[in-house]
């Protein structure tokens, strides 16, 4: 089966035996971007979070049949080297990973808050960013979706 999406801005195809497989295989297998990671395949860490259509999803537990004519944003699309998304710049700024593994999850569900909200306040935040990170750098990520508002706001000048 032939399924078209969007993928960072990228019209593609892919060709799937099984259209019921979850979109972070097909991310991750297919197209090979490594960015979104898989923890729990239950869609309860948050390690697979990517936007589609700017909606944080959580990608372990969401049938690629349903990303058909979407646009689906990953942690590769979000940004670069030469113009970090501003929630890449706050992580880099607050010096926020341990080991990272998680943080690709953090930072597009950070994006997304941000897109809806871009002056959260700490409940806004533990209301919306519920990933769960093993090292526990939950300190440095507050300050870090504080530092992304603020550039989020200033780019909006």
């Amino acid at each position: 089966m032939n399924i078209s999406f969007k993928i960072n801005n990228e019209a593609i195809t892919v060709n799937v035996s099984d259209e019921n497989t979850p979109l972070l295989w097909v991310v991750r297998d297919v197209l090979n971007l490594k960015g979104t990671k898989f923890g729990c395949g239950k869609a309860a860490c948050g390690a697979c979070t990517l936007h589609i259509d700017d909606v944080a999803v959580r990608s372990c537990s969401y049938a690629v049949k349903f990303a058909e004519g979407k646009n689906v944003t990953t942690i590769e699309g979000l940004g670069d080297a030469e113009n970090p998304h501003p929630v890449q710049q706050a992580w880099i700024e607050e010096v926020v990973p341990q080991c990272g593994y998680c943080q690709p999850g953090f930072m597009m569900a950070t994006a997304a808050l941000l897109k809806e909200n871009d002056n959260p306040t700490d409940e806004d935040i533990d209301n919306n960013i519920i990933n769960i990170c093993r090292c526990a750098t939950y300190y440095r990520m507050r300050k870090a979706i504080h530092r992304a508002a603020e550039l989020t706001r200033e780019s909006k000048l």
